[in-house]
């Protein structure tokens, strides 16, 4: 067995015969009777009391830290004491992530999961707990979407607790811990007699925009970060390399959303629009950091820039340009029409023209085509469409035929 028992209610002294004999302490009576203690691997002696009458639970207890040891599962019973904010803040000097992406978990942990949970230890966290935290960020008004990415980053930080061996289970694993639903929402794409309208109640230097959006797929910040050499006028494609990102508000270059350059299709209709915007607004140098806010200086000759000469700022263009633009066509703001519709537009009308999820997939730069078919699963052509469709070009191909589907047939 691990360590030994101490019975602190006794004494073992020697008598004057040079015998051992067995004495009541100063404590007998009093107190927790039995002080199980062990070295542990650290060379730190550890120990847990426990009251009279349990000596045998004393003895099963050390038996389970000896287990631990030989199994290598050992977790000191004083890490768990570490409060969830100490840990916090461990775990979130630790990550190695994109800068932006570190900046969103950092401001989720601390608005959303500290205020509530922050000052409680590690070992004291259980399933009810998490319960009770999830049902005050719903009672808070916060989106579906939103509490699920919370959860998720709180989800990450405890299961690195478990790895670091500060604790033996995860609480917001437990079975009765259920993830925030999200809101079922079915895109719903826009016509395009909309796209035409907003392009054209935007000024004149960002319409470009809604055709790059509306036209090859890309992302906003994709679109921003566009330079004239990313576009390949001669092959009829768009190198997809950079995009302009807001990092704590200020704006930095970076790869593409998850880090995944890609190569879209230019039509011609488009090229057409970029040459225009081109002459209207020859590209010039902008430099911006390179994927953090005091990463080295990068210059590319994008072509879209605000009034001042500078990198658009998204926020800023959103609120005083894309909105204005809604407004004046009677488009209602909101979530869904933003410039983001123009992607879902996108992929309607590749769908409609029969193109496969796979390349749409990479067109849109998603990480997994599966993603691709859950969104836009339910705008693709029907199978009883497709059906009719199939069934009319067999029949009309055997039109020549004596028999057909209204020819009877005889006995």
């Amino acid at each position: 067995m691990a360590g030994h028992i101490q019975d602190r209610w006794y004494k073992t002294d020697t008598d004057t015969d040079g015998k051992t004999v067995r004495l009541k302490s100063d404590r007998h009576g009093t107190g927790m009777r039995y002080r199980a203690r062990y070295v542990g691997p650290d060379g730190t002696e550890k120990s847990k009391s426990f009251p009279d009458g349990q000596k045998r639970l004393a003895e099963k207890w050390l038996s389970g830290i000896e287990a631990d040891m030989t199994r290598g599962q050992y977790i000191d019973p004083r890490a768990g004491r570490l409060t969830v904010r100490q840990h916090a803040e461990r775990w979130l000097a630790s990550l190695t992530m994109d800068p932006a992406t570190f900046v969103s978990t950092e401001t989720r942990i601390r608005l959303h999961v500290l205020p509530h949970l922050g000052t409680r230890s590690l070992d004291s966290l259980r399933p009810i707990h998490v319960r009770e935290w999830l049902r005050k960020l719903q009672d808070g008004g916060l989106a579906p979407a939103y509490q699920r990415v919370i959860f998720a980053n709180f989800n990450a930080m405890l299961s690195a607790a478990v790895d670091d061996r500060l604790i033996p289970h995860n609480p917001c694993r437990s079975s009765s811990v259920k993830a925030p639903k999200l809101e079922p929402r079915r895109i719903v794409p826009w016509q395009p007699e909309r796209v035409l309208a907003v392009r054209s109640a935007l000024p004149e230097r960002y319409r470009a925009m809604v055709d790059l959006a509306g036209g090859c797929g890309m992302r906003q910040g994709e679109v921003l970060g566009l330079a004239v050499d990313d576009v390949d006028f001669a092959a009829g494609v768009i190198h997809v390399v950079r995009q302009v990102k807001l990092i704590a508000g200020r704006k930095v270059f970076a790869l593409p959303k998850g880090g995944k350059t890609r190569t879209v299709p230019l039509p011609e209709s488009v090229a057409r629009s970029l040459e225009h915007h081109i002459a209207q607004q020859p590209p010039t140098g902008v430099s911006l950091p390179w994927r953090s806010v005091d990463g080295s200086p990068v210059t590319a000759s994008v072509l879209f820039r605000n009034i001042e000469g500078r990198a658009v700022h998204r926020v800023v263009f959103t609120c005083a340009v894309w909105r204005p633009a809604l407004d004046k066509v009677g488009v209602p703001r909101g979530r869904e029409n933003g410039m983001h519709a123009l992607r879902h537009f996108y992929a309607s009308v590749l769908l409609d023209a029969g193109e496969s999820i796979k390349a749409l997939s990479e067109y849109l730069g998603h990480h997994d085509p599966g993603f691709t078919l859950r969104t836009y699963t339910h705008l693709m052509p029907s199978s009883e469409r497709r059906t009719r469709e199939a069934v009319n070009r067999a029949f009309e191909d055997g039109s020549k035929s004596d028999d057909g589907p209204t020819t009877a047939q005889e006995a």
